[in-house]
């Protein structure tokens, strides 16, 4: 999660997703800066779970389905290709394919 910090300095939108894995004081602190929202499933340890709006959060689950169908393709998931540009056109093919499934 060290990295979380710089990459959110750059992103664009409304809100920010993510799992209780990310929840923290210091990340929420930054997305309150950075002006997002922060969806974010709190931890069992905190004393008082903070709310988020589910629906936003019901999203998060159509990522993650996403990813799980992209490692069946067993080439993606073992990351066969040495090329940067080769594993990018494999993505490419693998969304198609699900996309016209």
């Amino acid at each position: 999660m060290t990295k979380a910090g710089d990459l959110l300095i750059h992103a664009v939108g409304t809100a920010c997703i993510a799992d209780a894995g990310y929840d923290a004081n210091w990340l929420r602190d930054l997305l309150k800066f950075l002006e997002l929202k922060a969806v974010i499933n709190s931890k069992p340890e905190r004393p008082r779970a903070i709310p988020k709006d589910r629906k936003l959060y019901a999203l998060r689950y159509l990522v993650e389905r996403f990813f799980h169908s992209l490692k069946r393709f067993r080439r993606l998931a073992t990351r066969y290709e040495k090329t940067a540009r080769n594993f990018l056109a494999l993505i490419h093919l693998a969304c198609v394919r699900l996309w016209l499934n």
